[in-house]
């Protein structure tokens, strides 16, 4: 992917990490621990989360959370930024459409990075998210802001 000024290549990788059953504070070690050797290896320079969504189910929606409290955690103990975007301003960012299924973000996900095979749909919402990122919340990022402003994760 190449940066706005055309000039400065950036670099996006993605993955899974494969959590197994069991206690859960070993799980959220097994993220911790993994990001870790991620955040080694690849070195980045920042990190992008999606802010967790309040779903009908609670206890999912606590697990999420908890799940993403590790990563954030794995994150801000390499000394990374932070950034954080909800689902509609990724959607917004990378299809146009804030309200886009998962099968529209892959293929956009597929198209922008030039990939020759549809990701996950996992790893197609954290490139979404990179991508997101990478133009600055704002992913397709061509068209003029000027009078624009962001209402619930969408350019109103």
């Amino acid at each position: 992917m190449i940066d706005k000024a055309g000039s400065n290549l950036i670099y996006v990788s993605s993955g899974c990490i494969k959590i197994c059953e069991g206690e859960l504070p070993n799980r959220l070690k097994l993220i911790l621990d993994n990001l870790s050797e991620v955040i080694a290896e690849y070195q980045p320079e920042c990190a992008a989360v999606e802010q967790v969504f309040i779903n009908i189910n609670p206890k999912s929606a606590l697990l999420l959370g908890q799940a993403r409290g590790a990563a954030i955690c794995a994150t801000v103990l390499h000394d990374l930024n932070v950034a954080e975007y909800t689902a509609l301003q990724i959607k917004q960012a990378v299809v146009g459409n804030g309200h886009a299924n998962k099968d529209q973000v892959q293929q956009m996900v597929m198209h922008i990075l030039k990939l020759e095979s549809s990701p996950t749909a996992d790893a197609a919402d954290a490139l979404a998210c990179a991508i997101c990122h990478a133009h600055g919340g704002f992913g397709l990022g061509k068209f003029a802001l000027a009078g624009y402003r962001m209402k619930r994760g969408r350019l109103v």
